[in-house]
């Protein structure tokens, strides 16, 4: 990633067809080999409080730790476009709140973008960050901030009712000046048809191929979580199994006395 992808460019992609791909990741080392994987967007999303933090949802993570993530994102991938999830409680009290953590997220953190989950009613707020120099992503379909609200994690958009504002919403975030829209778990054929709605690309995550790009939790890419793996994830390595059969072999060589040996002494 010698030569950062900037904002205008994200509309050229899906113009010509090119793929976006993003991936979550949340620290320096891990953000500098997806910038020599030549991944064109690195996310440092909320859900650092499920997949590094430990916690069950998404909702406890702050700005603060946002902005610490970020910030060792950035230095591991200098030239990287990053885009800063605004966690749960820190643009939806008000307007004035919201702008000043995205503000915040540009000026304290070095993100690029920020993102949040909502759909027209949050159309205001965009077109006033853009305004203001603060490119934002949408995020619509599954909203993990609101599963108190719909009673867990769902697949959106599966009746017409929903599928209609779903469009409706997209069209509207993007006329308020969004660069692109995270479609999380929407039906595929959804996706495809928002995709098709919209001059901006769509970057999904479970809603399909016919996205102009995808989003997946580097974590989930290389299998390091045991257990669950989401339907719309996929392993493309087991390095959670690599890693722990390293410790394995690390732990017996301590406890049988074969390291460290003299090549791993000083004299």
């Amino acid at each position: 990633m010698d030569k950062k992808i900037m904002v205008g460019a994200f509309a050229k992609r899906k113009a010509a067809g090119e793929k976006i791909v993003m991936v979550t990741a949340y620290d320096a080392p891990f953000a500098a080999l997806a910038a020599a994987a030549g991944i064109d967007v690195i996310l440092v999303g909320d859900s650092v409080a499920t997949t590094v933090m430990g916690y069950s949802t998404t909702l406890p993570v702050t700005m603060e730790e946002l902005i610490h993530h970020v910030k060792a994102v950035r230095r591991g991938a200098p030239n990287a476009f990053i885009v800063f999830d605004l966690p749960f409680m820190s643009y939806q009290v008000s307007e004035e709140e919201a702008m000043r953590n995205a503000g915040r997220a540009l000026k304290e953190a070095g993100a690029d973008a920020v993102k949040f989950e909502g759909g027209a009613e949050y159309a205001p707020l965009v077109k006033k960050m853009v305004l203001a120099g603060i490119p934002v992503m949408a995020h619509l379909g599954l909203l993990p901030q609101r599963i108190h609200a719909v009673g867990g994690y769902k697949v959106a958009g599966r009746n017409a009712e929903a599928a209609e504002q779903l469009v409706e919403d997209a069209r509207a975030l993007e006329a308020a000046g969004a660069f692109s829209v995270v479609l999380e778990c929407v039906p595929a054929q959804l996706g495809e048809r928002i995709t098709g709605a919209l001059t901006i690309p769509t970057i999904g995550i479970g809603s399909g191929a016919g996205c102009s790009g995808q989003v997946q939790v580097l974590h989930d890419v290389l299998g390091l979580l045991p257990g669950f793996t989401p339907k719309h994830a996929k392993h493309f390595a087991e390095i959670g199994a690599a890693v722990r059969d390293a410790l394995h072999s690390y732990a017996d060589a301590v406890r049988n006395g074969t390291f460290p040996g003299k090549e791993n002494s000083f004299e």
